[in-house]
């Protein structure tokens, strides 16, 4: 049975929303096959909006303290990858006040934590994105994405997730070559997919997202649109791309936008994201330094998404 090491860091009510987004960023570059926010706080202020339907908090959930969970592969690195985490926790939560504990999980139990909080959501004008184990009636003319992300990462709910859809809605017209670097579960592929692109390329350098990815095309009856690859970054992109969209992490994107004004069709346009708001500046350096210019930033929380295009005259 494949087990994993479930990393719970609790922190302090009134520091929680100004470092979730951090430790997540810590987590998630230490490694985590997944993370989850956990703020009963959040929670209830939704359900009074009527914001959330389909989950009931009990008074007890209400007062436990807000948390961050990662999971990782149990194996002989977790040693040094929680040192790791420690000493970055340290250089960001200045007053130390936090805890930090571990307990090991079997597969099936994380998936099962995963379900208990993925529900059906809206995100822009016309995509909605569905767990399979959910059922959901569309309305007028809305384009359900139908996923379950398994241990990839990409379910809709996360804000670099959801900015991605929402400028996916927004620049793709139909007819368009998109690659989407860095798919995880596929949303983004699927989404511009469902939004009218002529092909897609989805690329992922991890084999349980390419499964995954591959998997949640097939159950949205996109195989003939959507390819999937395993692959680092665009190695695998030949060609000219209408639409570029990595929803990645900040010293990625760097490293691959050189490569971008190769792929990108004279007009087209790139999408970066997973971008935390101290690190814009630097990415916006490396992308006028590949010769595209910023049209459209976006910004979510501590995240930030950025549109650069590819005018005809630079080139």
């Amino acid at each position: 049975m494949e087990h994993w090491l479930e990393v719970e860091i609790t922190l302090p009510v009134e520091e929680y929303r100004q470092s979730m987004d951090l430790v997540s960023i810590i987590l998630i570059e230490s490694g985590a096959g997944g993370v989850v926010l956990e703020d009963p706080a959040l929670l209830a202020d939704l359900i009074d909006r009527g914001s959330v339907e389909t989950v009931a908090l009990q008074p007890e959930q209400a007062a436990i303290a807000p948390a961050v969970k990662a999971y990782f592969p149990v194996d002989g690195s977790l040693p040094g990858v929680l040192e790791e985490i420690r000493q970055a926790l340290g250089r960001i939560m200045q007053s130390g006040d936090y805890n930090l504990k571990t307990r090991q999980v079997a597969r099936q139990d994380w998936n099962a934590v995963w379900r208990a909080y993925y529900k059906p959501v809206k995100v822009g004008r016309r995509l909605v994105v569905r767990p399979v184990w959910e059922e959901y009636g569309p309305v007028a003319n809305e384009l359900v994405i139908t996923l379950d992300p398994g241990l990839a990462f990409g379910c809709g709910a996360h804000p670099t997730t959801s900015m991605c859809l929402r400028l996916l809605e927004e620049y793709i017209r139909g007819g368009e070559m998109v690659c989407d670097v860095g798919t995880g579960s596929g949303i983004l592929a699927v989404a511009a997919a469902h939004l009218g692109a002529r092909r897609v390329l989805a690329v992922d350098l991890d084999e349980l997202a390419v499964q995954a990815a591959r998997e949640n095309v097939a159950r949205n009856g996109l195989e003939d649109v959507v390819q999937v690859a395993r692959g680092n970054l665009l190695d695998m992109v030949f060609g000219r791309a209408d639409l570029v969209v990595a929803n990645i992490l900040a010293d990625v994107v760097i490293t691959m936008v050189p490569e971008v004004g190769r792929v990108l069709a004279p007009g087209g346009r790139f999408i970066a994201s997973g971008i935390i708001k101290n690190r814009g500046g630097e990415v916006r350096r490396a992308i006028h330094a590949a010769g595209l210019d910023v049209e459209q930033v976006c910004m979510d929380g501590q995240w930030l998404a950025l549109v650069a295009g590819k005018e005809t005259w630079r080139f």
